[in-house]
């Protein structure tokens, strides 16, 4: 009984463990098989990715032309040293040996490591020399995982030439990888971005789109096969309105300036008043983009950072500084628009304003003139009563009108307003009263008054416009790579002086004063194209003032209007001036009447040398036809009846 009871028991339990073992193996083999059927092309991927390797192609940025077709910015086949992600972490016996190869140091590299996500190479420096892949090939046991790619590399054809148009590329940061992620493009590190400029503003436009390979890798990382490619689509060209040729000759004129007056610092401005094409676009100090290519040495980046006179800030649209007399044109306009005098009415100037104790530079007294010699005079005394007669509320009226106080909108980033005086602006950030000295001071372009050089182009252009005023802008068109031109910009007409015709062209003849009998005169004599122009002296708190220089021509159909200023110049008229002529005798073809002299002076001496060497010629010749005696002696070989020119 109780054997048959324990048979029985022992019978069921195996029949419950027969029952798991079926319904256990049941369980697996369904999930076996919703693995492999369900899930089976997520799994395979998972395999593949770990032995496969997506290795990029990175897309060649688009090029800069000018507004001829000439290249300013281009590329270059480059190298960079990069890590390929292995299965395992890379030992820092590889990233020492590295770092002191690269010259890059170790913290750098951990960094990237760290923050690196997926199969892409970890780029570690970028445009290497010869001597570095040749190690690396020779000595590839020592750098396992470490690859060097093809890359292309930007490159700044003229160095320093319009570098703050162009701006520069650099590797991305992490902030800037932040601000960029809910970009269209899905930035990554190691990027090559615009960091700058042009660069900067158009950089989904410039980047194209990157390609690559699928290669297979062994266990330990290293590439096997190559899969699949595809090739990368190189961004687009910008057509600037850059002229290469007027930008080089502006950047040579303002080299050349500084060294002449001393000065560390100057901008110049070169626009078509009648479309808003900027033209040629100088900064000084400036530096050479290639230097932040492939990530910029700290002996080079502290030659940068630590210059006082900030070589990399764009002073043509950053820079605010007291318009000085070339606010002038302003209070003149407002003057004849508000019928406070007359052109024909004579002030008298002798040499101090007859209520506030100021005056003209160093004294000068002009005796009574009307608005045309004011103006090409620069007289301070007759402005001052100007802005007497106006009052800081109308004066600021007539700024404004002209666009200042707010950026151009010029297709760069950073512009600053300047600023305008006035009442409210006082009154905001000095909680004082305003006092009529003050007015006398804004009249004249100092005291609150600030512009950037292209607000000053901007001023002087609606003058040449007859009013109108064109919103400045640095691209022509957008051109994908098969030559599809994507995006055209235009003249966009953003503003119109409400002043009637008449007052305009009373402003501009005293203008052209300027160049013909007045504070330019001395400068432009002999200059073959009318010009008006207006020079001005800005005073300074911190060293010299800055001199000042704006014109446009030619003066009776204008397409070209020039600002300039160099700081702590001194007088605009010895300063700025010269520049001005040289970046117009560019811009209309004019010959440099140096270069002509030294042109005539060689032709002269070629010339002469010509005649020397005939004179030599003839002289020898008339020496061979002479008696052919020595010491009244007969020389052998010669017949003595023909060298006299007997005949035998």
């Amino acid at each position: 009984m109780d054997t048959n009871t324990n048979n029985i028991e022992f019978g069921g339990r195996l029949r419950v463990i027969s029952y798991i073992i079926v319904l256990v193996i049941a369980v697996l083999i369904g999930r076996i098989g919703y693995l492999q059927l369900y899930d089976g092309d997520y799994y395979a991927n998972l395999a593949d990715g770990n032995r496969i390797r997506i290795v990029p192609a990175v897309a060649p940025r688009g090029t800069f032309y000018d507004r001829n077709g000439n290249t300013m910015v281009t590329n270059r086949p480059g190298f960079a040293v990069s890590l390929l992600p292995l299965t395992e972490p890379i030992s820092d016996e590889v990233i020492n040996r590295l770092s002191a190869l690269l010259k890059v140091p170790k913290g750098d590299i951990d960094e990237k490591i760290e923050a690196h996500i997926g199969f892409d190479p970890i780029r570690i420096k970028t445009d290497v020399g010869p001597e570095i892949l040749s190690i690396i090939a020779e000595q590839k046991d020592l750098y396992p995982g470490v690859v060097v790619e093809v890359l292309p590399i930007r490159e700044y054809i003229y160095k320093e030439q319009a570098v703050h148009v162009f701006g520069y590329v650099s590797e991305i940061n992490d902030a800037e990888l932040e601000a960029k992620k809910d970009s269209p493009h899905k930035y990554k590190m190691g990027d090559i971005v615009g960091k700058a400029g042009l660069e900067r503003v158009y950089d989904l436009e410039l980047r194209g789109e990157d390609g690559g390979e699928q290669v297979e890798v062994d266990v330990t990382g290293k590439p096997v096969e190559i899969l699949g490619k595809k090739n990368p689509v190189p961004g687009s060209d910008l057509y600037l309105t850059i002229d290469k040729d007027i930008q080089a000759a502006a950047e040579k004129a303002v080299d050349e300036q500084l060294v002449a007056v001393g000065a560390k610092a100057a901008a110049v401005v070169v626009m078509n008043p009648q479309t808003g094409e900027v033209l040629a676009m100088v900064s000084r100090p400036s530096f050479d983009p290639n230097l932040f290519v492939g990530g910029i040495s700290s002996k080079n980046w502290n030659a940068i950072n630590n210059n006082p006179n900030h070589p990399m800030d764009n002073k043509a649209i950053t820079g605010e500084y007291p318009p000085g007399s070339t606010f002038k044109i302003v209070t003149g306009t407002a003057a004849l628009a508000e019928h406070v005098v007359s052109p024909e009415e004579k002030i008298f100037d002798s040499g101090k304003h007859w209520i506030v104790d100021k005056g003209n530079a160093d004294g000068e007294a002009l005796g009574y003139i009307n608005f045309e010699e004011a103006m090409a005079h620069s007289d301070n005394v007759y402005f001052y009563e100007m802005g007497n007669r106006l009052g800081i509320d109308r004066l600021e009226k007539y700024a404004r009108m002209f666009g200042l106080g707010q950026p151009t909108g010029v297709n760069l980033l950073f512009e600053a307003e300047g600023l305008v005086a006035s009442r409210e602006y006082k009154r905001k950030v000095f909680e004082d009263d305003w006092y009529l000295a003050e007015t006398f001071d804004a009249a004249i372009g100092q005291g609150f008054n600030n512009v950037t050089p292209i607000q000053a182009a901007m001023v002087m252009g609606e003058i040449a416009a007859d009013g109108k005023r064109y919103k400045p802008y640095l691209v022509d068109r957008i051109v994908d790579p098969d030559g599809k031109t994507v995006k055209k910009f235009k003249p966009e007409l953003v503003g119109q002086l409400e002043v009637e015709p008449q007052h305009i062209r009373l402003v501009q003849q005293g203008l052209k004063g300027v160049a013909k009998y007045g504070t330019a005169a001395s400068v432009f004599r002999g200059f073959p194209i009318e010009i008006a122009g207006k020079t001005g002296t800005a005073e300074n708190p911190h060293g010299r003032d800055h001199g000042w220089f704006v014109a446009y021509g030619p003066f009776d159909n204008p397409n070209v209007v020039v600002a300039v200023i160099v700081e702590q110049g001194g007088y605009g008229a010895a300063s700025a001036v010269p520049i001005g002529r040289k970046i117009l005798e560019a811009a209309f073809n004019i010959p440099d009447p140096a270069k002509q002299a030294e042109l005539e002076r060689q032709r002269k001496q070629a010339e002469q040398a010509q005649k020397n060497k005939q004179n030599n010629s003839n002289s020898n010749n008339k020496t061979q036809e002479q008696p052919a005696v020595v010491n009244n002696a007969p020389v052998a070989g010669r017949e003595y009846g023909a060298a006299n020119g007997k005949k035998n």
